[in-house]
């Protein structure tokens, strides 16, 4: 079963992800859409709540840097 941090972080990091796709799509650019739909799929994938938070941050820094 999941940490609480755990939950926290993938109900962030999703939330984060869906507004990302969902700007993304709206306005045709596949970078937010990419980085978007990551942010919602990786933290099935990943278990240990730094690397969680890490990639997710690292995530959400790209998002940041590579916007159009």
């Amino acid at each position: 079963m999941p940490t609480p941090a755990v939950l926290f972080a993938a109900l962030i990091f999703g939330t984060i992800g869906f507004v990302a796709f969902r700007y993304g799509k709206k306005d045709m650019l596949w970078t937010p859409m990419a980085i978007g739909a990551t942010l919602m799929v990786y933290p099935y994938f990943v278990s240990q709540t730094w690397l969680l938070y890490g990639i997710g941050c690292a995530l959400c820094v790209g998002l940041f840097i590579f916007r159009d």
